[in-house]
């Protein structure tokens, strides 16, 4: 399985990128939400993590963007990671196009949990709740 994870953060990459390992995925890190989506259209992924602080364009611009494509690629699932801690910010996230929101830092579990539910849905296996 091929994830993406836009984050500008180098160390929180690598942790990410250490639990996946262990999942057995492939993991492709991005530092900015325009190399992210440069990457989405050259690459396939079963995933896309994002942080929603990043210089440049933000995470909730960068999801715009993903929902607003033409193709299969809109429909990819999203699962936000930040360290924004607003009370509304789940909801904010999720009516962005968001699917999920975790929040640092990410456990293990929470974090193959999600990715588990997104995998689910969009194999058509609906939501368990």
């Amino acid at each position: 399985m091929n994830v993406l994870f836009i984050e500008d953060d180098p160390m929180n990459r690598r942790v990410v990128g250490d639990m996946l390992d262990v999942a057995g995925a492939t993991m492709t890190g991005a530092e900015s939400a325009e190399l992210g989506l440069q990457l989405i259209e050259e690459n396939d992924y079963a995933i896309v993590l994002i942080d929603l602080r990043m210089p440049g364009m933000d995470g909730i611009t960068a999801i715009q963007h993903i929902r607003a494509r033409p193709d299969d690629k809109a429909a990819l699932p999203i699962i936000v990671v930040t360290a924004d801690t607003a009370v509304d910010l789940r909801e904010r996230c999720i009516q962005q196009g968001a699917d999920e929101v975790l929040f640092k830092p990410v456990a293990m579990d929470a974090l193959f949990d999600a990715m588990g539910r997104m995998l689910a849905k969009a194999a058509g296996g609906g939501m368990i709740g």
